[in-house]
């Protein structure tokens, strides 16, 4: 199932619930911690240095518990106490004492045959005066990871928990700004642990010191602060540690957050006797003098989603030039009307990418009459946006994926949140919207608003929306529903994106769509 989106009042009740039942502070805080070390070494395979900044509360001993696990894995553990160790509660002080002691075995490394303690875990109590300075130690680890010579510089946001809410006040202000500082100057890369220390988790209004984290690993579900616009930049990448004993309200959720475990029940084994009939004809409408290319990505697109045939449709006068590149596992047929595409028998539609707006009146007519459901996208969004009365009258069902700017074109509204403009379009329309962005929004009535999580910077490319329309088509035609499509779509291309980063060879600045593709076969088998 995907997870709703709870609010601070609505976790409280929830935890509450579960410790009614007999579940003990213990065993969350354990599985907790355990997540937000799985999330961890999902992007940083190989062991490094990690810095935990905490608090004095149960925030604090997730983040502790997670170092313990990275510890066993052959991590270098420093932790930041922001607060006198006698002050912090008694569960965080186990679970630093758990920290101290010496595990029975690190991962890769031949353990010591004397006693004391690991040189592996340094614990301190944060000053002020020192809040922005690494110790040599650590200032070496960062050099070291600077220079590609050691495994990464990370750090764990265990400083605040869902409760607090800003102003932040020393010795925690401080402490979010010595994270910051590492952040910027020491190439650290930061996993808030719940939340941002310094975020509202209601509102997502921050604090002028809110922690800038890379990477926030929410525990139990997600919070609404976490999704807002304004939150973006402070949260980062988002990922929800899901724990067993924790549940929802029974009513239905009207926002939800995109799950991993809700897409392997979409796209189950395939049976030994499937042919290529069963796995989706695909049209692709795309491309034109100049942009040959989006017909190209769209298609192999298509293609890596499991499209059992991929036609492309383009006019005459490129229909060599695209014939000689297209993939050859596709078709390419030359077009003298888009009219002529009402013929033809395809399951799903790929309409819009690189397709100029000279025959917009064909493509009104297309967009309007063909039965079979469609992906709209980049110009077929731009001709509709002249006519977008044509969404009320077309015959079959409709995807549109504009990305903020073609979304102001279509709802020709401003100041309002990606949320609201998303759920206003899809009651003004009868049709599914995927609105693109680092916090990609799938809407369509009747059906939760669904926040996907995967993606990075990387994508903010010319080209990755014609590999999420080709995607969304591939998956349409092997049955899955357009709201079904447009959710799992986003998560595989955000998701390839960063396996093209963190286990490929690519950054965020030399990321391309080809790379996308490349690395979409490894984000299927995740699921």
């Amino acid at each position: 199932m995907n997870l709703p989106v709870l609010s601070s009042a609505q976790m409280r009740t929830a935890e509450e619930a579960a410790f009614a039942r007999g579940v003990e502070v213990e065993a969350l805080m354990d599985q907790a911690g355990n997540g937000v070390a799985q999330a961890v070494t999902r992007f940083f395979r190989k062991p490094g240095k990690c810095i935990v900044f905490t608090g004095k509360g149960h925030n604090a001993g997730d983040a502790l518990v997670a170092a313990e696990r990275l510890r066993r894995l052959g991590w270098k553990i420093e932790v930041r106490l922001a607060f006198q160790e006698a002050d912090c509660s008694g569960l965080m002080r186990k679970k630093l004492e758990s920290l101290r002691r010496r595990p029975p075995e690190i991962l890769g490394a031949t353990p010591s045959r004397g006693g004391g303690t690991d040189v592996g875990v340094i614990i301190v109590e944060l000053l002020e005066e020192a809040a922005e300075q690494l110790s040599a130690a650590q200032e070496a680890m960062a050099a070291e990871a600077y220079l590609g010579t050691a495994g990464p510089l990370i750090i764990l946001d265990g400083l605040l928990g869902l409760g607090a809410k800003p102003p932040l006040r020393d010795p925690i202000r401080a402490a979010c700004r010595c994270i910051n500082y590492l952040r910027a100057n020491k190439g650290a890369y930061v996993f808030a642990v719940d939340l941002p220390t310094g975020l509202d988790g209601d509102s997502g209004k921050t604090d002028r010191d809110c922690v800038i984290a890379d990477f926030t690993v929410t525990i139990g579900f997600a919070k609404p602060g976490l999704l807002a616009d304004d939150a973006l930049n402070f949260v980062g990448r988002l990922e929800v540690v899901q724990l067993d004993e924790l549940r929802a309200p029974e009513k239905k959720a009207k926002e939800v957050v995109a799950a991993l475990s809700a897409f392997r029940e979409l796209l189950p084994r395939r049976k030994f006797s499937t042919y290529k009939n069963q796995c989706g004809r695909i049209g692709v409408v795309a491309g034109s003098r100049g942009f040959i290319g989006a017909a190209l990505m769209t298609s192999q697109a298509a293609l890596r989603a499991g499209a059992g045939l991929v036609e492309v449709f383009v006019p005459e006068e490129i229909y060599e030039i695209v014939a000689g590149a297209a993939p050859m596992e596709s078709m390419v047929k030359p077009l003298k009307s888009y009219r002529d595409l009402l013929k033809e028998k395809a399951d799903v539609w790929a309409v819009g990418p690189g397709l100029g707006k000279s025959h917009a009146g064909e493509i009104l007519e297309l967009i309007e009459k063909a039965k079979q459901p469609m992906v709209i996208d980049a110009d077929g969004l731009n001709i509709l946006a002249e006519k977008i009365s044509t969404l009320k009258r077309c015959k079959g069902k409709r995807l549109l994926t504009p990305h903020p700017g073609e979304m102001k074109r279509l709802s020709q509204r401003e100041k309002e949140t990606r949320t609201k403009t998303a759920i206003k379009f899809c009651h003004r329309f009868p049709v599914t919207l995927l609105l693109k962005g680092s916090r990609t929004i799938v809407a369509e009535q009747y059906r939760p608003l669904s926040y996907n999580t995967t993606g990075n910077p990387g994508m903010a490319t010319g080209g990755m929306g014609d590999i999420l329309t080709g995607v969304c088509a591939g998956l349409a035609g092997q049955g899955l529903s357009l709201y079904d499509a447009a959710c799992l779509g986003a998560w595989l291309c955000g998701r390839a994106a960063e396996i093209a980063i963190f286990d490929g060879s690519q950054s965020e600045q030399s990321l391309l769509p080809r790379d996308v593709l490349d690395q979409l076969g490894n984000a299927f088998n995740e699921l």
